[in-house]
């Protein structure tokens, strides 16, 4: 009795592989964008939150892609929630801004979402 052959549609497997970096980085971009709306990042004149923090996707064809924020000031803001942040321009600006999308589920909400999308009608 011989073994059942498997025939792999290469063409599908590389365009779910396609949508799936797709919806990752569209997954990462909404969830930097409800950080924002969310106004959690400590912001004076906005060009941490505005102009150094952003969706780096330079291993998404790993499964992995980052929101960084490259300001210097970023690490001891973030770890320091002891600190008085002036919350006139974000009301909620806060240390560890990430942790509640970090503990939480919108990103993977966000993913399953725009995959679904991408992949409608096959």
């Amino acid at each position: 009795m011989s073994a059942p052959i498997v025939k792999l549609n290469i063409p599908n497997i590389d365009k779910l592989k396609a949508h799936a970096n797709l919806a990752l980085h569209q997954a990462a971009d909404a969830t930097l964008t409800d950080i924002i709306q969310a106004q959690v990042i400590p912001f004076d004149v906005g060009t941490m939150q505005n102009d150094q923090t952003f969706v780096d996707a330079t291993e998404i064809n790993s499964g992995k892609v980052s929101i960084v924020t490259s300001s210097p000031q970023a690490t001891r803001l973030y770890f320091h929630p002891e600190y008085n942040f002036q919350t006139v321009n974000n009301p909620s600006a806060k240390g560890g801004w990430f942790e509640d999308w970090i503990k939480g589920e919108f990103i993977k909400r966000a993913f399953g979402h725009m995959y679904s999308k991408l992949n409608k009608g096959g």
